[in-house]
């Protein structure tokens, strides 16, 4: 059995989109690393109960005792259904150490077809529903002593153009900038944020070519390491940007990517 640090003991902390892919894995590594873990879902009550399982089982496999693992159901585009999710946590635990913004959609956006309510609906889940979250939440850090961490699932499209799904990208290059300026507006105050950007992940989002063998291959040829990542790939740095390891490190937005914002056509020089 896998030994891991208990960087984030004592530690209460919400993932938005926990029930599946990397929320899912970033909701289990902080139980393994003894935090309490609150998980959120829209609409997806055995994935989440399934995730909640797997919490209660990493705490006892880590040997703590029992935790407070908790469901939470709510849209994050809706503000009222966030206000009521951090209201429910803070009454059940007293606090909260860490805000995981990881709830996101995609779909296709062209760029001569796509319409204001495409836009809206994923700028409302993926851009919105963190700066009202992150909003919530550093009320509350701001409001009892020990500061807090905020951590946003961005992506790799934070940098990298993803013709065809503007509306995603733009999203994410919001969350990048969201980012930094949250960051830099409370350095002083005890609140680090920081962002994930993962590459090519195995998780439902991707289901256009997770399970389809010839479509997987063609998107892992543009991949410098060679493979996609799985969701547990990604739960390490969220751990670590969560604990007090990572105390000296906010504004930052690490991309766990195998290498795509290497500018892997670059590999070979053809430029000059």
């Amino acid at each position: 059995m896998p030994q891991f640090p208990q960087r984030l003991a004592g530690r209460h902390a919400l993932v938005t989109g926990g029930s599946r892919g990397i929320g899912k894995a970033v909701a289990i590594r902080f139980a393994q690393e003894g935090a309490v873990v609150a998980i959120n879902h829209r609409n997806d009550p055995d994935a989440a109960r399934e995730t909640l399982e797997a919490l209660n089982a990493a705490t006892a496999q880590a040997g703590l005792p029992q935790a407070a693992h908790r469901i939470e159901v709510g849209d994050v585009s809706r503000e009222q259904d966030l206000e009521a999710m951090f209201a429910a946590l803070v009454s059940a635990w007293g606090r909260l150490d860490i805000l995981v913004n990881n709830a996101g959609v995609q779909s296709e956006t062209p760029g001569d077809t796509m319409t204001a309510e495409d836009i809206g609906r994923i700028i409302a889940v993926n851009l919105e529903g963190p700066a009202m979250a992150s909003r919530i939440a550093i009320r509350h850090f701001l409001g009892r002593p020990g500061g807090g961490v905020i951590l946003n699932t961005s992506s790799v499209h934070q940098v990298i153009p993803k013709p065809g799904y503007a509306a995603y990208a733009m999203s994410k290059a919001g969350l990048g900038h969201l980012t930094r300026t949250l960051a830099l507006e409370f350095a002083d105050k005890g609140v680090r944020v920081n962002a994930i950007g993962p590459g090519a992940t195995v998780t439902a989002m991707n289901d256009a070519w997770r399970d389809d063998p010839q479509k997987r291959r063609a998107v892992e040829s543009h991949i410098p390491m060679g493979f996609a990542a799985d969701p547990e790939d990604m739960a390490p740095a969220y751990a670590f940007l969560a604990s007090d390891e990572a105390r000296y490190i906010t504004g930052q937005s690490l991309f766990i990517d195998g290498g795509l914002t290497l500018y892997p056509d670059f590999k070979h020089n053809w430029s000059s």
